[in-house]
């Protein structure tokens, strides 16, 4: 999240953590000033697991956690200044999600090196041990 922050000005900004698992992306966004973020996840566990951790922190009242397929939610999701997201390893569906995405800002984290989505730009790029995070943003974005 250094690098993130680094680049992209968290104070106030509304964030989506997608593949949420136990929420540890967005509160740390939370944490820093982001105004919102929204958590999604398919997993019943997750959610669960999420939905503790931000009771714990105290940061559930910039917060909603959303049980559901996160291609399905992305189709009437709302706008966000930044997107965090770390799926299974074994996600391969990159560009539907790229072309859902309503951002400014993206971070993946992925076994694999990604090829940059029409329409982004890659800001930053960088692997750490067996895993590739990417700092992208929409082209056009004022850096």
């Amino acid at each position: 999240m250094n690098s993130v922050q680094s680049h992209v000005d968290l104070d106030g900004c509304r964030v989506a953590d997608l593949f949420c698992g136990s929420g540890g992306l967005g509160i740390e966004a939370l944490s820093r000033g982001a105004g919102s973020c929204v958590f999604v996840d398919a997993d019943r566990a997750a959610v669960e697991a999420t939905t503790a951790n931000l009771e714990r922190t105290g940061l559930g009242h910039h917060a909603t956690v959303v049980r559901r397929d996160v291609l399905g939610w992305l189709v009437d999701s709302p706008e966000f200044d930044l997107v965090l997201m770390d799926p299974p390893y074994s996600f391969d569906d990159w560009a539907e999600i790229f072309r859902s995405l309503k951002s400014t800002w993206a971070v993946t984290e992925s076994d694999r090196d990604l090829e940059v989505p029409d329409g982004w730009d890659l800001h930053r790029g960088r692997r750490h041990g067996a895993t590739w995070v990417q700092l992208l943003c929409r082209r056009g974005t004022t850096v």
